[in-house]
């Protein structure tokens, strides 16, 4: 009987020590770097704006990241963007162009050979560039189109922002979004089938959304955002991981496992603006990060919402004009064809 009772009590010991050892070797696998203030780096910076810096291990691996941080409600911040038309300028000639801005950021994915964005960039409330919402299908499926609904993030008149899926076309002035991703389908149309309902609302002709069941609403109410740069997948929703891949089709496969170079942005209850920029391809010193890291980074910094923007070479951020990460590329910056702007009045 005593042998059976000390036999049970090792039993308890060695699961207690199991716990206790899988608790800490998952708690350090999943640390979040420490972040420093660099304010001194980039001086002379205003008071509701600061830049942080972490080379510290991201999951063992070797880690370089800045990201900033602005107070949304500052009047004296203001939130915009550039873009060109069939060119492409690098960021520090993005900040040259806009006279020496505090903040100059990559934001959407683009095509090289036509120097095009491929998502929406809303610049003082006007559409200047279109969500690409038609891909076409190859092999046997040559006839036919996938329809995806690409994500941005916006900030409105009244310096609220929202991270949506939203739809654009030339034909109308406004974009129009929903609060929740649609399911890409595939038809052999050349693009999404709609009908205006009101000056505000759109209406689907199509039954995209018979995969999300009853709680479907085809219609889509007009974004009302004074600036707004696209990109994806959608990474955070209601202060969760939530990796809208599988919806928006930016990356194939198990592509969001990849590490490369990075760039995000989201928002924080508190009404703070966060813009990342993780380095990578440095092999031994910077390796970049997964969308899933990447996930993970931003909802420990405390972001609502948040999404992926254009990454790889394209990665890169000046504050007053200094470099923060080093770009990928071996020729320095990577011209692009849109920047998300932060001025101080």
């Amino acid at each position: 009987m005593a042998q059976s009772k000390n036999a049970g009590m090792l039993m308890k010991c060695i699961r207690l020590i199991f716990i206790i050892f899988f608790s800490v070797g998952t708690n350090f696998l999943l640390a979040q770097p420490k972040w420093v203030n660099v304010d001194e780096q980039f001086q002379p910076l205003p008071k509701n704006f600061h830049v942080y810096k972490t080379t510290d291990s991201l999951d063992g691996k070797p880690f370089i990241a800045y990201y900033a941080e602005a107070k949304l409600k500052d009047k004296d911040l203001d939130f915009t963007t550039d873009t060109t038309y069939k060119r492409r300028l690098t960021p520090q000639q993005f900040f040259e162009k806009n006279n020496q801005p505090l903040l100059v950021v990559n934001s959407t994915f683009f095509n090289f050979d036509k120097n095009q964005n491929l998502n929406v960039v809303i610049k003082d409330g006007k559409v200047v560039s279109y969500n690409i919402h038609t891909i076409a299908g190859r092999g046997k499926d040559t006839f036919t189109y996938r329809h995806p609904m690409g994500s941005a993030i916006g900030i409105s008149k009244k310096r609220k922002p929202d991270v949506a899926w939203v739809f654009t076309d030339s034909s109308h002035e406004f974009s129009f979004a929903s609060q929740r991703p649609y399911q890409a389908y595939k038809d052999s149309a050349t693009g999404f089938l709609f009908k205006s309902v009101s000056k505000n609302t759109i209406l689907f002709q199509r039954e995209i959304g018979a995969r999300h069941g009853e709680n479907y609403d085809p219609h889509l109410n007009k974004w009302k955002m004074k600036t707004a740069v696209g990109g994806g997948p959608v990474l955070v929703q209601d202060g969760k991981i939530k990796i809208t891949n599988n919806e928006e089709l930016k990356f194939g496969g198990k592509a969001i496992e990849d590490k490369h170079p990075r760039t995000c942005m989201g928002y924080t209850k508190d009404g703070r603006l966060i813009v990342m920029v993780i380095q990578g391809r440095f092999p031994g010193k910077a390796d970049g990060a997964t969308l899933t890291q990447q996930a993970r980074l931003l909802v420990a910094l405390g972001c609502e919402e948040a999404l992926n923007l254009d990454g790889g070479g394209s990665s890169c951020m000046l504050i007053n004009g200094k470099e923060t990460i080093k770009p990928s590329d071996k020729e320095g910056e990577r011209a692009v064809p849109a920047v998300f702007i932060i001025k101080y009045k």
